[in-house]
């Protein structure tokens, strides 16, 4: 028995498999081999594919997929920060493409009515293509990253009355007011209803799902609601995608929401490549051969133009001109949504077939240039961030001594997120001089009249300048975005050889290179979750507190004596600090409870007993430097310990209260429940 469709899948997945190998031998992403297999696949090449068709509306379910684990992985804080991008940005993105593009046609004579099509055609961006590549850079979360998420998601909210505008723009269709107000009614009252029962009846439907234990029926009740919001906005006019979102954002909120997002990612990514391999069967090669110079010129004309109508969305928001730079490289391309408009398009007669094959052949070339841009972006922006003419720079120079920061050993704080906040609440609990510096304008119009905040962009010299960042002690750079971090680090380590910097990136593999830039501590969130759930594990194993500190502090001294050795680092200092990579210096408050109290540091035996060396103690404002061998301990001592990482960690009990000899044999091997 023959199953439709089972012969194409099965040799579009081999030849994709082949594509994607040769591809990643030659450090292309697997979106450009997807991209190609459909072109092999496509009608004009190999002609595998009979029922396109089908491969389109099983590609359409990826998109929506796509969309619904971004949804999905919004909080409701990030989600309240993207609403004024969304509206703001998005719109003004739009309405610019839409009003210079029906300028051009103008100019050209064309009708207005035509020149408004392409500027829909020309204004999406493709949300499937710009997420998947953002989520595999990790630049999801870098504003960036959310504002092209805004914007795309604006987008999607646009596709509806694009495709109403359609035959209203071809003179077949006349709205009348009633069938306009009975629509938005029924679209009101539809979205009003989703929402009722996600705030009365989602988290109970959640619930009952998850008591069952069923890993089957989660699955089924995550893609049932995905789908099933999906197919309600498509059957209201918009979008499959946008009603996938919805559904992630919903279900976003419920308690269980990490709980199903894990199981819907293959199904996601499988889909996905069907997606981007059925863009690709577009392309008729024949046409493409014919109108190659043509086409190549379009093409980079389309990616000038779009860029330049979307940097405005993006700086009258506040933004720096390099995030703009970023943003609008990133949404430099046609939108998946944009065939389906294209397709009604054609259909209604507001252009031939053509101008149908150019701007196929135009969109399928844009996406397989996305990855590109978005890889040459951060290069492009910093270049063109960095062409001022000298009279600008003197004033900015000028503005920033007039106004250059009073403080000294301070700590600069990049980026204001839940880390920065942290460390702000920490240092102003412990009187440590601060100022924050924020890109985001909502942020720092939000935290003025609380925080010393200011808005700007840390790479800039002048901005660094006007932070005081020569005077400064600590650097915390706590951003998500790596190119930035990178740029900061090198500018910050140019103005101040002193400065001790602290920078946090995803991966381990990028803490070498921050170090070699001139990082003194590069925080890594892939390593120090790692250490932070095996500790949760063996505290329910309970294994003594100290153990695992000394497990930790092990695991640490190995990974950033690797670090340390991939570097490579030619500093003298950096030499020497390599010498000694297990040793430290580290703060103990005394606490009352202590057995040291009252203790000389003779009696106290420090450096026989537990291998450390008093080099300090920090009493009633002063600071003791190299205390001899009666000077006796008191409570609210800060003491400066000299000594090996595991030790340093070892000895922290000694300083919070009595540790007596029978409890300490008790602890040195776990208790077995």
């Amino acid at each position: 028995m023959e199953v439709p469709l089972l012969y194409e899948i099965v040799i579009i997945f081999l030849l994709s498999i082949v594509v994607t190998i040769i591809c990643n031998r030659l450090k292309l992403p697997a979106t450009v081999g997807f991209l190609l297999t459909g072109v092999l696949c496509g009608p004009s090449l190999l002609g595998i594919v009979s029922n396109r068709e089908a491969i389109d509306h099983v590609a359409e379910i990826g998109v929506a997929m796509l969309l619904f684990t971004i949804g999905m992985e919004l909080s409701g804080e990030a989600l309240n920060r993207l609403k004024r991008p969304v509206f703001l940005g998005g719109s003004l993105q739009i309405g610019l493409t839409v009003l210079a593009v029906t300028s051009l046609t103008l100019l050209q004579g064309g009708a207005w009515q035509t020149g408004v099509f392409w500027g829909c055609l020309v204004a999406l961006s493709s949300s499937a293509i710009v997420l998947r590549i953002m989520q595999e850079r990790g630049t999801t979360n870098t504003p960036n990253g959310h504002l092209s998420l805004a914007i795309l998601v604006f987008q999607d909210i646009m596709v509806a009355p694009m495709l109403l505008c359609v035959p209203l723009l071809a003179g077949k269709l006349e709205l009348s007011l009633t069938n306009m107000f009975f629509s938005i009614l029924w679209v009101a009252l539809v979205l009003g209803g989703v929402l009722l029962f996600a705030r009365l009846g989602l988290n109970k439907l959640m619930e009952a799902v998850v008591r069952t234990r069923t890993r089957e029926i989660l699955l089924l009740t995550t893609l049932g609601l995905c789908m099933g919001m999906a197919l309600l906005t498509s059957a209201l006019g918009l979008s499959l995608s946008l009603g996938a979102f919805l559904a992630g954002l919903l279900l976003a909120r419920s308690q269980y929401s990490m709980s199903v997002i894990s199981g819907i990612l293959p199904y996601r990514d499988v889909f996905m490549s069907l997606f981007f391999i059925s863009v690709g069967m577009m392309l008729d090669v024949n046409f493409f051969g014919q109108h190659f110079l043509q086409i190549i010129f379009n093409t980079l004309l389309f990616i000038v133009i779009k860029s330049l109508l979307t940097l405005p969305a993006v700086l009258v928001q506040g933004y720096p001109l390099r995030t703009g730079i970023l943003t609008s490289l990133s949404l430099a391309q046609v939108g998946e949504f944009s065939f389906v408009l294209a397709a009604s398009g054609l259909a209604a007669g507001l252009f031939d077939m053509e101008a149908y094959q150019n701007f196929l052949a135009m969109s399928v070339l844009t996406m397989m240039l996305t990855p590109g841009l978005i890889a040459a972006a951060p290069r492009l922006a910093d270049l063109v961030a960095g062409w001022r003419n000298e009279k600008q720079l003197e004033r900015e120079e000028e503005k920033a001594e007039t106004q250059a920061c009073t403080l000294e050993d301070h700590l600069i704080i990049i980026g204001f997120g839940i880390s920065g906040k942290h460390l702000a609440h920490v240092a102003r609990e412990s009187r440590i001089p601060y100022t924050v510096l924020e890109m985001n304008p909502e942020t720092v119009t939000r935290y003025k009249d609380k925080e010393p905040i200011a808005h700007g962009d840390a790479s800039q010299p002048v901005v660094l300048e006007h932070l005081g960042v020569e005077k400064a002690r600590v650097l915390a750079i706590i951003i998500s975005d790596p190119a930035a971090v990178r740029a900061i680090t090198i500018e910050a380590r140019r103005f101040n050889p002193n400065l001790y910097i602290v920078a946090r990136t995803r991966f381990v593999t990028e803490v070498a290179p921050l170090r070699r830039l001139g990082a003194n501590d590069v925080i890594a969130e892939e390593f120090e979750t790692s250490i932070e759930v095996f500790s949760r594990v063996l505290t329910q194993y309970l294994v003594p507190r100290q153990d695992i500190d000394t497990f930790a502090a092990r695991i640490r001294q190995e990974n950033y004596r690797m670090i340390r050795r991939l570097s490579n680092a030619v500093d003298p200092l950096d030499e020497l600090v390599s010498r000694l990579p297990d040793m430290g210096v580290q703060a103990m408050r005394l606490a009352a409870a202590s057995p040291l109290c009252s203790q000389t540091l003779l009696q106290s035996r420090l450096r026989q007993k537990y291998g450390v060396t008093v080099v300090a103690i920090h009493r009633h404002g002063e600071v003791q430097a190299s205390p001899g061998p009666e000077t006796r301990f008191e409570p609210e001592d800060i003491v400066y310990l000299f000594g090996k990482t595991d030790k340093l960690y070892a000895i922290k009990p000694l300083f919070s209260g009595p540790r007596k000899e029978h409890a300490a044999a008790a602890e040195s091997k776990p208790a077995t429940a």
